[in-house]
């Protein structure tokens, strides 16, 4: 039995204030931004009253996928006994918290009205899915933080399974309310459907695990570490799945669409005749972001080969913003039919007028805000593996594949 130990990353000072500094002003681009829409209001930005949720809610609701989907590897690990995954679990959490908070972060600036906030968590109206919400994701942080005491503390051994347990079904109820905010609106025929859920629980699975395999390689590449084969190619394995998971559950939602006549239109239009949301679709969503990954992870010589790992890995991130793309903004484009069978000839709102679709273009304060988020979730991260115990020594297959042959699990350490 190896005995696996914890320490902080020794990356090269210089390289890593380096790193710290281009963070930084990622982090400062997007403050910025959201002062730049906060002083002038939302007009600046592609947004209007048609498509109210741009750019920077792709970004957010990204971020918040991946965060419960991050988590997913601490869960493999503790809850379901695989001792190859435990090592990774505090890296997990870490990275999990990090990026809800990124993602929390845009949709707080991206109110309009950031200071409303204390309305929104001091008056709660439970008939509201956004409601719901800021109960998941304080209480997901709160118990993140309890599962890595109980993973970097002796005392905290007897707790790691049902604080694991119990952040995997909160982190599943998150996820579900989070594709639940779209799926129960009734008003939008893209949305509309409870399957948006389960859809979303799997979306968080591959985006969640492609970020935590980038992270794992960059950490351990600039130090040094090593980082066993076999490990990595489980995890692609396993990235694999989520990504065809992903793709059988986007057949089957537009097949269960189209199966309903008064959706004809929407299908046909974001297939074929949505412009850059049909190029979304089919280049970003299908093609690159899931087929091509897919080649990738399965190809007996590019699946070896690390430059190609990553090439995958970040296929997967940019098709998850292109799928969300097309999900979110596509869904708010579409013409909203306010009287089904009848044709709107005039409106104060543009909604459905001559069946035109709404339009929108992301402009740059948009997209730097979106950028910040995501600066300040690789800044927590770097922060934290720096200045605390997140990174195994090793992760060569010899110190934490036993456990496959009958032997037990690797024992966890700090230094």
């Amino acid at each position: 039995m190896k005995r696996i130990v914890y320490s902080e990353w020794r990356m090269p000072s210089e390289r890593y204030w380096g790193l710290l500094g281009i963070l930084a002003a990622v982090v400062g681009l997007g403050g910025l931004a959201a002062l730049h829409m906060e002083h002038n209001g939302h007009w600046v930005t592609g947004m209007s009253n048609a498509v109210v949720w741009g750019m920077p809610h792709i970004f957010a609701v990204m971020l918040i996928l991946s965060a419960s989907g991050a988590l997913n590897i601490a869960t493999i690990g503790t809850v379901f006994g695989k001792g190859a995954y435990k090592p990774l679990g505090r890296l997990s959490g870490l990275l999990a918290s990090a990026l809800l908070v990124g993602g929390l972060l845009i949709l707080v600036l991206d109110l309009g009205r950031p200071d409303r906030l204390l309305v929104a968590i001091t008056h709660y109206n439970f008939r509201s899915i956004f409601a719901w919400n800021i109960y998941l994701y304080t209480g997901f942080m709160v118990i993140v933080i309890a599962y890595l005491w109980s993973m970097a503390d002796r005392m905290g051994g007897p707790f790691v399974k049902p604080i694991g347990i119990f952040a995997m079904v909160w982190r599943l109820a998150l996820t579900a309310g989070t594709g639940s905010i779209f799926g129960f609106l009734v008003a939008r025929q893209a949305f509309d459907t409870a399957f948006l859920a389960p859809m979303f629980v799997v979306m968080s699975f591959a985006y969640g695990l492609a970020i935590m395999l980038l992270v794992l390689m960059f950490t351990f590449d600039q130090e040094g570490r090593p980082l066993g084969h076999k490990l990595r190619g489980r995890l692609m394995n396993l990235l694999g799945t989520f990504v065809a998971g992903v793709l059988f559950l986007t057949v089957i939602y537009y097949l269960t669409k189209v199966y309903g006549a008064k959706n004809y239109e929407l299908v046909s239009w974001v297939l074929f005749d949505g412009g850059i949301y049909s190029f979304m679709f089919w280049f970003g969503w299908i093609l690159m972001g899931s087929l091509v990954p897919l080649g990738i992870i399965y190809h007996p010589v590019l699946s070896q080969d690390r430059n190609w790992i990553v090439a995958a890995c970040a296929l997967v991130i940019l098709g998850g913003m292109a799928s969300l793309y097309v999900i979110i903004i596509g869904s708010q484009a579409f013409p909203l039919q306010m009287f089904p069978g009848h044709t709107i000839i005039e409106s104060g709102f543009f909604d459905g007028v001559n069946g035109e679709a709404a339009s929108y273009w992301p402009t740059i304060p948009e997209v730097l805000l979106g950028l910040g988020g995501v600066g300040v979730a690789m800044l927590i991260t770097a922060v934290g593996v720096r200045v605390l115990q997140f990174l195994p020594e090793s992760l060569a297959d010899a110190d934490v594949l036993p456990d496959d042959l009958g032997h037990a699990a690797p024992e966890l350490a700090g230094t």
